[in-house]
């Protein structure tokens, strides 16, 4: 850890005394302290007191423009006005019933309207609906076998649970990865049935269906991956997965838990002009609320309808939620909204990358819609292994030297992207950018530091 690293830490510890008492008496009950994984990191994570609109509050009092939106749930920002008047009229109807109550129509409406599906069946998580995804297509097709990505994370489950963060040792083939169980307590067996592909590579792809075939169900796919921070697609790559699996009789699965409520009006379909055969939904879409869907054709979902297949869940289609995500659909992520957050995007975007030119940065930044990155790798990350690469001492100097000056830039951790929100402004985009450009010399003097003793990400 490099000096000025270290300096910055120290002024985190200054400034959030309660935040480390918190997590310290956390501890003796939770573990790591805090209510899933990704949100513990060293020192201690930041204990939130409150949100509105584009900001947060921690627990000492401390103030921070909200980039991480918890991981891209929040591009209606916090508390946005007509997500809580739906939300407060619902209420006093009635929390949950377990019984249905017509929203669900409405709902499924509204996502027919934006993206190319018929049918929808609702849930409260990405990891359930990604879930509930691979068992739609093992039950269509009759096959066991899926594939994923190389670094591909797509929520908690057991199926899912492969080569989300091997390490060097672990990698295998450049183009045929070694499938990797991610967590101890994974069923046994687990990498046999799940396949590992490097995304932008079409031909390894191929070759994973030429190697099993009449086996593979499905391939699961990113549009964007999410788990690399932010790793765009090659012209034509989701286009060719498309033709890969209709060839093989396999069903394209679109993982658009983030890119959903974040990418465009229409998604990852609408942005990148791709039609999966079954599509995930998550995050954005429920406006603060945990909502989440999974939905096909007409079809596809007929082996729900005639009960071959079994989805339930006593959440599902809770009244309050459907009601946050249906104001959410309707009143917060417009066309007019993804419009004005992609002007905010590409002024945060192009203001880094001045920046990083002008200072002589080894980073780039990329982005699309709300969402974007930046990348501590000389080019651009195209899959894991590049990523791999990223030099985590200088991210973690930049995640600190932001939050120390108020701006939360993104989630910790050098894996995960920024979020904007509909109510964000320029002049917060103007802030985050003056922030940046304050730490910025410091980054490259930490980096020239690591060059010159041989030090790498």
């Amino acid at each position: 850890m490099h000096d000025a690293l270290q300096k910055e830490i120290a002024t985190y510890e200054k400034r959030t005394p309660k935040s480390r008492a918190a997590h310290e008496k956390a501890s003796s009950r939770v573990p790591l302290g805090v209510g899933s994984n990704y949100r513990y990191y060293p020192p201690y994570p930041i204990f939130v007191r409150d949100g509105h609109g584009g900001y947060i509050h921690d627990l000492d009092g401390n103030k921070y423009l909200d980039h991480n939106l918890c991981y891209g749930a929040l591009m209606a920002g916090h508390c946005h006005p007509a997500v809580m008047k739906a939300v407060q009229e619902r209420l006093h109807l009635g929390t949950l019933f377990g019984m249905p109550h017509g929203m669900e129509l409405e709902l499924a409406d509204e996502i027919c309207a934006r993206f190319p599906v018929e049918m929808v069946r609702f849930g409260n998580s990405g990891s359930e609906v990604t879930m509930h995804s691979l068992r739609l297509a093992r039950a269509v097709t009759g096959r066991g076998k899926i594939v994923k990505m190389e670094g591909g994370y797509h929520g908690g489950h057991d199926a899912i649970s492969v080569s989300v963060k091997p390490k060097a040792s672990q990698f295998g083939d450049p183009d045929h990865p070694t499938p990797v169980v991610s967590s101890l307590g994974v069923l046994k067996g687990t990498s046999d049935a799940t396949l590992v592909a490097p995304f932008n590579n079409l031909p390894a792809l191929e070759w994973l269906f030429d190697q099993h075939p009449g086996e593979i169900a499905a391939v699961i796919v990113e549009p964007i991956m999410m788990n690399i921070a932010l790793c765009m697609p090659d012209e034509g790559y989701l286009q060719g997965v498309r033709e890969i699996t209709k060839r093989h009789g396999a069903m394209f699965i679109m993982d658009e838990v983030k890119t959903g409520g974040k990418l465009a009006y229409g998604g990852a379909c609408e942005y990148f002009n791709v039609k999966p055969d079954i599509l995930c939904l998550g995050k954005s879409i429920g406006g603060g609320f945990s909502l989440a869907a999974f939905a096909a054709s007409r079809e596809t979902m007929d082996v729900i309808a005639t009960q071959k297949m079994f989805h339930a869940g006593t959440y599902n289609t809770n009244p309050v939620v459907m009601a946050a995500g249906l104001a959410t659909l309707r009143e917060v992520l417009t066309h007019d909204a993804f419009a004005y957050v992609d002007k905010l995007g590409k002024k945060l975007v192009d203001g880094y990358n001045e920046i990083i030119a002008k200072t002589g940065m080894a980073a780039y930044t990329d982005g699309a819609g709300a969402n974007g990155a930046l990348m501590f790798y000389p080019k651009r990350v195209r899959n894991y292994r590049d990523w791999y690469h990223v030099d985590e001492d200088v991210w973690t100097h930049y995640w600190f030297g932001m939050v120390n000056r108020g701006v939360m830039a993104q989630p910790y951790w050098w894996d995960e992207q920024w979020t904007l929100s509909v109510q964000h402004t320029e002049k917060d985009i103007d802030f985050h950018l003056r922030v940046f450009a304050e730490i910025a010399p410091s980054l490259v003097a930490a980096q020239q530091e690591r060059m010159t003793t041989g030090v790498h990400g």
